[in-house]
């Protein structure tokens, strides 16, 4: 017997849909901001945040995807346009051979510094600026317990 579907009530709808509005408004306005300001998309300025934030300024592959939550043909793809503009190198990895190091180079790191400082206003433009600080220890919460439950 299939179990029964647990349909949202009309609050838990409600909160769905604002939950779902906020974060497209909030990634569009960060991606724009972004494209604008520093040429990239929001996913290669993640990528790059990634590896400027590991030893050695560099992971395998693999774990970048999932780091970046997305496939490793479409991490992939984004690594190529950054080794194109010079801002990421792959390295082969010495005890495997079908795998690879992402490599950010110091002008993949100059390129996040110049980005970074716009991206950080755009955040608090977005997002802070509209919270009151028991709202961010809310939020902070929420988002903790979802992602906790989802990492496992």
């Amino acid at each position: 017997m299939a179990p029964m579907t647990r349909w949202l009530d009309a609050d838990e709808q409600r909160t769905w849909r604002n939950f779902v509005a906020a974060t497209q408004h909030v990634y569009g306005a960060l991606d724009r901001q972004l494209q604008r300001d520093a040429g990239m998309p929001h996913t290669y300025y993640m990528i790059l945040v990634t590896l400027s934030e590991t030893p050695g300024r560099r992971m395998r592959m693999s774990e970048l995807a999932g780091r970046a939550q997305c496939s490793q043909s479409r991490l992939s793809h984004a690594v190529a346009r950054l080794e194109e503009r010079g801002w990421v190198r792959r390295e082969p990895c010495p005890d495997d051979r079908r795998g690879s190091f992402a490599v950010l180079t110091e002008a993949g790191f100059d390129a996040l510094a110049a980005a970074a400082p716009g991206h950080v206003e755009e955040v608090r433009r977005s997002l802070f600026d509209v919270l009151s600080p028991e709202q961010v220890r809310a939020l902070n919460e929420i988002c903790a317990a979802v992602r906790n439950t989802l990492e496992r």
